[in-house]
């Protein structure tokens, strides 16, 4: 037994001494936002997709540029157009005249760390490709499936001030993220050290300070660690009773799916294994509420209309639970 806890402590600081190195690399560029950079953290070791939201200049664009520039792995960026055709992103068969037969030419999204800038400039043909890589990482193309190489990461960035030239995404893809990350604006102090930072590089480009700390290898590892992070029985209970009291809330026309569950129960181990713990306590659970929920559910027409957020409903469902202890 006392064997198994050594190793167990092992790992997390494994894990623990890569994550520092990965938010130091980050933090070269960005100031503050530390709640987005410890979610991006966590969505990448628990698997998931991010869906970040803020008004333009809150480094959104940069801070997903700078997670995958710190991972030894393919980066590809695709700007969101209302033009935009699904064969735009996931590529399409070219006919080769030399072999007289099709071949089929990979768009973009096969990469590694895959960023989508203002996803909801496309419209909904365009969104739907997305569904299957981002659920199955693959994509199939005239009956033909191609596996996309590991790891597969989703960033995707959208504005929600300007509406103009836009699409609301599907319920079906908003299902598909692990987070939606609101990003506010910097405080005074912030940005202060922002404008310090940014005088001091000069003429340097900003991202060329930062290396790659993780291999894919090191990532497949970290999962695994995740994977046999600890969670009692009452805590799996606390998780289902909040994601079911979306379903029975007369403020919410839409409840959270099973998906959103899951979605709860990878992202608290990866916070707590980020904390230095082998097990899940409430208030892990509690952090990753609000980004694994808000985008899940919809407000009923009424609760829009009065102003009220899905972040306020979030807030008081929790006050009306039990929490474990």
């Amino acid at each position: 037994m006392e064997e198994f806890q050594f190793q167990q402590r092992s790992d997390l600081s494994q894990l623990n001494s890569a994550v520092n190195i990965l938010h130091s690399e980050i933090s070269k560029i960005v100031v503050g936002q530390k709640e987005m950079v410890q979610l991006l953290t966590a969505s990448l070791l628990a698997d998931g997709h991010v869906l970040i939201e803020g008004v333009p200049g809150v480094a959104k664009t940069l801070t997903a540029k700078l997670l995958a520039r710190s991972i030894r792995s393919g980066f590809s960026r695709i700007q969101f157009t209302p033009d935009l055709m699904p064969s735009d992103v996931i590529g399409t068969p070219v006919f080769n005249a030399k072999l007289g037969e099709f071949q089929f030419k990979q768009g973009p999204l096969f990469s590694n760390i895959v960023l989508i800038d203002e996803i909801n400039r496309a419209p909904a043909k365009t969104q739907s490709a997305l569904f299957e890589v981002m659920e199955e990482r693959q994509i199939t193309v005239d009956g033909t499936t191609y596996k996309m190489s590991f790891p597969f990461m989703v960033l995707a960035t959208q504005n929600p001030v300007e509406h103009e030239g836009t699409y609301r995404l599907p319920e079906a893809q908003l299902d598909r993220f692990l987070f939606k990350i609101n990003v506010p604006y910097p405080s005074e102090t912030e940005e202060v050290q922002i404008l310090e930072k940014f005088n001091k590089l000069g003429n340097e480009k900003p991202l060329e300070s930062v290396q790659p700390v993780l291999s894919a290898e090191q990532i497949a590892q970290l999962r695994q660690i995740i994977s046999n992070i600890l969670i009692e029985g009452k805590l799996l209970q606390f998780i289902a009773k909040l994601v079911g009291a979306t379903r029975n809330n007369k403020s919410l026309y839409l409840g959270a799916s099973p998906r959103a569950s899951l979605a709860l129960l990878h992202a608290s181990k990866a916070i707590a294994a980020m904390n230095g713990r082998d097990f899940v306590i409430p208030d892990d659970i509690l952090f990753v509420a609000k980004p694994v929920l808000r985008h899940r559910i919809i407000l009923s027409p009424e609760k829009e209309m009065e102003g009220v957020t899905t972040d306020d409903v979030i807030t008081q469902i929790i006050q009306t639970l039990e929490i474990p202890r």
